[in-house]
């Protein structure tokens, strides 16, 4: 019994200055091994290039763009007086400007005249080919025998192609091959005449 034995401290291990404050942990290797970024600017000790000379005569051409180069065009400008301000003459309104024109835009009436007569021209020349094939003895189809004529060409077409696709798939002796090409060129000449009567509303054709 009595008071607790604990070892005194010794004198050397006093409490110090910033001792209970935490600390960093120690820097890694990795960490000082990483190189630092390039400088923009030339360090003290680089040494510039030194001894490179340009052989380029800039006298010489100084002056022959001097002299063919094209001078700038002075600004236009006027004054009020003999020795007034000067003002620029693009905005004063004394150069007319074609634009704020009353008739700027409006057709010219030689053109108009000009169209007038162009489509006087074509029904002049409409009118003479009407004519020309009255004197001629054409006949102008009528609806009904347009339509019926264009069916009879689809009719045809449609007859021309089932014998087409009841072709043999290998074509390998020649009077084969010259019906086939035969076939096609009727089927060529079926869309052609096809296109042309869906295409032109009104056709004539010569009396026998």
């Amino acid at each position: 019994m009595g008071p607790a034995k604990v070892a005194v401290p010794s004198p050397k291990n006093f409490l110090q200055k910033h001792s209970k404050e935490p600390k960093l942990p120690a820097r890694k290797k990795e960490q000082d091994s990483k190189k630092l970024p390039a400088l923009s600017v030339p360090r003290r000790t680089d040494h510039p290039v030194m001894g490179i000379q340009s052989k380029k005569n800039f006298i010489n051409t100084n002056a022959v763009a001097a002299i063919t180069g094209l001078p700038k065009k002075p600004q236009p400008i006027y004054v009020d007086r003999r020795q007034g301000d000067k003002y620029l003459l693009e905005t004063s309104g004394l150069v007319p400007k074609y634009i704020k024109k009353k008739d700027y835009g409006v057709t010219p009436k030689y053109v108009t005249r000009r169209n007038e007569e162009m489509k006087r021209a074509q029904k002049e020349y409409e009118a003479s080919i009407l004519e020309h094939l009255k004197k001629r003895a054409m006949k102008r189809l009528s609806d009904e025998e347009r339509r019926s004529l264009l069916q009879g060409l689809k009719k045809n077409w449609e007859e021309v192609y089932r014998e087409f696709q009841g072709l043999s798939v290998e074509i390998d002796t020649i009077p084969k091959k010259i019906y086939k090409e035969k076939l096609e060129s009727q089927m060529k000449q079926l869309e052609h005449d096809i296109e042309v009567i869906e295409k032109h509303k009104v056709i004539y054709i010569a009396n026998e």
